[in-house]
């Protein structure tokens, strides 16, 4: 049900479980396991495995992937591309669409075709995000810049089309008018808990009215800032998406 235009705190408490203390080097140790792995078949699961994460990190230890010797390495790379669906794999792929070996070069191409389709899919809404605000005042800029590419990431997974940086009021209205959806604009913030733990905080207004919507709330602890990020983020765009029905958008 949609917020009325007073805040509103929708609080989602979870435990977290010891995966999510493990979460901050999985990419890293993917990575590792795709560059120096001896054989190229553990090298090519942890392409694939890097594959089905979801997450914007895993587009460099893979694209670095795709100048591997092993052409199964290089082809599951391609595919595990395709799977991730970051647009910003683009490049890179199309940097090695003159492959040398035949399989390769198809793995390649139909990993450059999947991430163009997915690109020009219909959106759902239309969303502006301003910069994460960390208000904890105490995150590494890396890792609040890290934080935001995974929220945009989610919300282009859930349907968003992002708006352009100061987009003019005229050009959003004729964007929504031709694209036939409704505009949002949302500030994401992330706050220290009493005790430890952090909370994320998505406050969402209209497009390009600004009229105030609400907020919505995760918040987790037990764990690294880097660790709860990773888990809060998905959790938040998922709980705003339902709060301000971005799922019934067509």
């Amino acid at each position: 049900m949609r917020l009325p235009p007073h805040p509103l705190l929708l609080l989602l408490l979870f435990t977290p479980c010891v995966s999510l203390a493990q979460g901050d080097t999985r990419i890293a140790f993917l990575g590792r396991q795709l560059q120096q792995g001896k054989d190229p078949r553990s090298r090519s699961q942890a392409a694939l495995v890097l594959g089905a994460t979801e997450d914007p990190e895993a587009v460099a230890p893979l694209c670095g992937g795709l100048k591997d010797p092993s052409e199964l390495v290089r082809a599951a790379v391609a595919k595990a591309l395709a799977k991730l669906q970051e647009a910003s794999a683009l490049p890179c792929l199309e940097a090695h669409k003159t492959e040398p070996d035949a399989g390769v070069k198809t793995a390649v191409q139909e990993a450059v075709s999947a991430l163009k389709a997915y690109q020009s899919r219909p959106p759902r809404f239309y969303i502006v995000v301003d910069g994460m605000k960390d208000l904890t005042r105490t995150l590494p800029a890396e890792l609040v810049k890290a934080t935001e590419a995974r929220l945009r990431s989610r919300l282009v997974r859930r349907g968003a089309l992002l708006a352009p940086a100061k987009e003019s009021k005229s050009a959003a209205k004729g964007a929504l008018k031709k694209l036939g959806v409704s505009g949002y604009r949302i500030t994401p913030e992330v706050h220290a808990l009493e005790g430890g733990g952090l909370r994320v905080a998505i406050v969402c207004m209209s497009y390009p009215d600004l009229s105030l919507l609400g907020q919505v709330d995760v918040k987790a602890g037990g764990a690294q800032p880097a660790d709860l990020l990773k888990a809060l983020v998905p959790r938040a765009v998922e709980e705003a998406a339902e709060t301000f029905e971005w799922s019934n958008e067509t």
